[in-house]
């Protein structure tokens, strides 16, 4: 169920993070290759909110979560996993 809400959760990411997506995927931002996998993970850690705010700024208004890990780790960390799978759905349910 915790695997099937987490896809829900991506999917719906996804859907939020489309234009941001289509426009950053290749960009580089702080030293860090956006990719498609990583915007997914750092939306996981810092909500979709937080990474428009970190993409649209160039990376300079960053995220971090209350134990300091931030949405650029995230991106460098989960930046090379294939995530075709996930379909953007803007109400994706468990």
């Amino acid at each position: 169920m915790q695997e099937k809400a987490f896809i829900a959760l991506c999917k719906v990411n996804k859907f939020i993070l489309r234009k941001d997506i289509k426009r950053s995927v290749g960009k580089t931002i702080n030293g860090i290759k956006i990719t498609e996998s990583g915007i997914l993970a750092a939306a996981h850690l810092g909500g979709a909110g937080n990474v428009k705010k970190f993409l649209r700024s160039n990376g300079s208004q960053c995220f971090s979560d209350a134990y300091g890990t931030s949405l650029s780790s995230y991106l460098k960390k989960f930046s090379n996993y294939n995530v075709d799978n996930i379909v953007a759905n803007k109400k994706a349910k468990v």
